[in-house]
């Protein structure tokens, strides 16, 4: 795609110009943010100004024409999310807008643009902001350097040709003599300082700033004729003083030069580990066969209601659907969902902002687009996670959804309630970016929602061609590591459920013996779902609920507020099974549950035998009656694969009757498996706090 580079005139907005070309994208043109007239610098949140006196330098050097815009605002917005969760609205005075104000005079004039090049590596704050404005102006944040390991970051600028030097100093261990020496001069100095004090290679944590004089994209080289050294502040901690450049030319190359770019593999060892697993069970004969579905099976549209729940600061909404009258479009049926959603949420005194996961399932994967369409007009940042499926709806419904919902609260203790999200819009070579209106997880409380991964190529959004499902099954596995590493904070964690959904049938031992070698998955309750179709067309998709492994606990103390303090814990997880068999009927009860806590995944796997042995089989599951008491919502998944008596079902519902209030959201399935069972007729899913 033809793009515009956001220059800061350091090494990292050039360096991710060098990727750009190597991912087939155009640079066309070049914006940069400045401070007023008269300032050299400005205490901006989001910007690199120092060294603007030489940007111009830098956009004749890639023969571009440079826009540039005065920041006039400030850093208004601070926290971890930008603009509202209701729409895609900016806040009124920030610097952000500054940078949307440039790009829409970019636009104006290069119309055919579709990217913006960024330069971020660590900075949440940063590539929140620049994401948020792309949105609003439909263009694509090209992020290479993403979550790159900054050692190894450095060396491969070093490699590659790129000179950059540095103008500005501000950590621990540097200081105005370090100024103007070149990254190759530098690194030594710069990983013994990373040893000492943690200082970041890279410069991330504001330590220093660069600017570019080469590097392969440049068609000239910059050269500083004179410079003038300007100190800021002097302490004893670390001085902050800063190049004026006053004097600087540039050097036209004779030809091209070649330069060794590295690019990072497409799979890490486990993610390798976990193909070659699919690889050989491939070769092995399956002992399942993709079946037809011609006709429908058993239908379940008598538990098919929509359900409830308020459980502490959470709320459940189930079964979430309309069945639309003859002639109604699937948008007006998308739109009656939401408003029936909104409702059901407001009577329990919460919302759509406050929701941290859907599930969305639709009666044709077809109608997906327009779907999305309208789901993205409820949303603004930070939407919840989502996991999206076709399966096979009866009548006429085309689309069923639940919402889970954590309200937040200004009262104590405040940590207890805290939602943020991990919502990447950018191409990059770390995970794919959001296709849809859904972040890649949401961090409610202690629990991580995350959204289903498929196996697409992080630097384009798209599924690896020729199609593969080794391949799928390994990036969806990776994708999801990769978002919990991202989040962690001071914990490990636990992987307390892995939802693996698979449209053939012929694919499940493969995707289930890859499943095991997977490390995050050891603690985790697996379940196997087999549907009619994944989103654009994916072999699998993954849907992981974890868990931080921490609790607040509460410890009387006459001076805290209120008479407590609250401490945050670790604790490990546990992970039981029970299995009964009561003539030909087999339960199946597996729960991962945190230590000293209810907080947990339950899954309930049924296959029933005779008609006598179903009414002992309920009462035996109701005997499970604990694992319902802490029950927020139950996901129920059917067989579909042939034509029980309605009985089967009827026993189900009667199971149910007698726990009052349980969202039940009911999921017709084509397979399903567990990860020692095959052809389980129903499964219950319960997330348990």
């Amino acid at each position: 795609m033809k793009y515009v580079a956001l220059l800061s005139g350091g090494k990292d907005s050039c360096f991710n110009l060098v990727h750009c070309e190597k991912n087939g994208h155009e640079l066309v043109a070049a914006a940069s943010l400045r401070p007023e007239e008269g300032k050299e610098e400005v205490d901006s949140y989001l910007y690199q100004t120092v060294g603007q006196d030489a940007i111009e330098l830098v956009a004749n050097a890639l023969e571009v024409p440079l826009y540039r815009k005065t920041i006039i605002g400030s850093a208004v917005e601070q926290g971890s999310e930008y603009g509202t969760r209701s729409s895609s609205d900016g806040v009124q005075g920030d610097e952000t807008e500054d940078l949307y104000d440039l790009l829409v005079t970019v636009k104006n004039h290069h119309p055919e643009i579709c990217g913006v090049s960024v330069g971020a590596i660590l900075s949440n704050y940063q590539r929140v902001r620049v994401e948020h404005v792309c949105r609003r102006l439909s263009l694509t944040c090209l992020c290479f350097l993403w979550q790159r390991e900054q050692e190894e970051l450095l060396s491969e600028m070093i490699d590659c040709g790129l000179e950059a030097v540095l103008i500005k100093v501000a950590g621990i261990g540097l200081n105005p003599k370090h100024l103007g020496k070149t990254l190759r001069e530098m690194q030594p100095t710069l990983l013994r300082l990373n040893t000492l004090y943690g200082s970041h290679v890279c410069g991330e944590g504001g330590e220093y700033e660069s600017l570019t004089l080469d590097c392969p994209s440049f068609k000239s080289s910059i050269i500083l004729k004179e410079v003038e050294t300007v100190i800021h502040s002097d302490n004893d901690f670390a001085t902050v003083a800063f190049l004026r450049i006053k004097d600087a030319y540039l050097l036209p190359k004779l030809g091209p030069v070649s330069s060794r770019l590295y690019i990072p593999p497409l799979l890490a060892d486990e993610a390798l580990r976990v193909k070659d697993m699919v690889t050989e069970a491939q070769t092995v004969n399956s002992g399942c066969s993709r079946q037809r579905f011609s006709e429908r099976g058993a239908s379940m549209d008598t538990l098919a209601r929509v359900g409830v729940q308020k459980f502490g600061q959470w709320v459940a909404v189930s079964n979430v659907q309309v069945d639309p009258l003859e002639g109604v479009s699937l948008e007006d049926e998308v739109l009656n969902c939401f408003e029936l959603l909104k409702e059901h949420l407001s009577s329990h005194g919460s919302s759509l902002s406050q929701a941290v996961n859907i599930n969305l399932f639709l009666s044709s994967m077809d109608y997906f687009p327009r779907v999305n369409s309208v789901y993205s007009t409820f949303f603004g940042t930070s939407p919840p996670a989502r996991a999206c499926v076709a399966v096979d709806l009866s009548g006429n419904v085309r689309i069923r959804l639940d919402c889970t919902a954590m309200q937040e609260s200004s009262g104590a203790p405040v940590p207890m309630i805290q939602r943020h999200s991990l919502h990447v819009q950018s191409q990059s070579y770390w995970a794919p970016a959001n296709i849809g209106p859904y972040s890649q997880a949401i961090v409610a409380g202690e629990r991580i929602f995350i959204s289903g991964q498929i196996g697409l190529l992080p630097s384009t959004v798209t599924l690896p061609e020729p199609r593969s499902l080794s391949i799928e099954m390994a990036l969806a596995t990776q994708h999801v590591d990769r978002i919990v590493n991202v989040l962690r904070n001071s914990w490990d964690g636990h992987n307390q459920s892995s939802i693996y959904w698979i449209d053939d049938v012929a694919n499940l031992n493969a995707v289930r013996n890859a499943s095991g070698i997977c490390s995050k998955d050891k603690t985790a309750v697996k379940l196997y779902v087999v549907v009619q179709a994944l989103p654009k067309r994916a072999l699998v998709e993954k849907q992981v609920m974890f868990h931080t492994g921490r609790a607040w606990i509460s410890e009387p103390d006459a001076d805290a507020r209120d008479g407590e303090e609250y401490s945050l814990k670790s604790f490990g997880m546990s992970h039981t099974q029970n299995v009964t068999k009561i003539g030909g009927t087999e339960l199946h009860c597996e729960k991962a549950t945190l230590d000293g806590s209810s907080e947990g995944f339950t899954l309930f796997c049924i296959k029933w035998g005779t008609n006598e042995s179903r009414d002992v089989a309920a009462a035996s599951l109701r005997s499970y009656a604990n694992c319902f008491d802490s029950a927020l919502s139950v996901r129920c998944f059917y067989s579909m694969k042939s034509k029980p008596p309605y009985s089967m079902f009827a026993t189900l519902e009667r199971t149910f009757s007698g726990i009052s209030s349980l969202p039940i959201t009911v999921i017709p399935c084509r397979f399903l498996a567990t990860q020692n069972e095959d052809d389980w007729d129903c499964v219950l899913a319960i997330i348990n706090v």
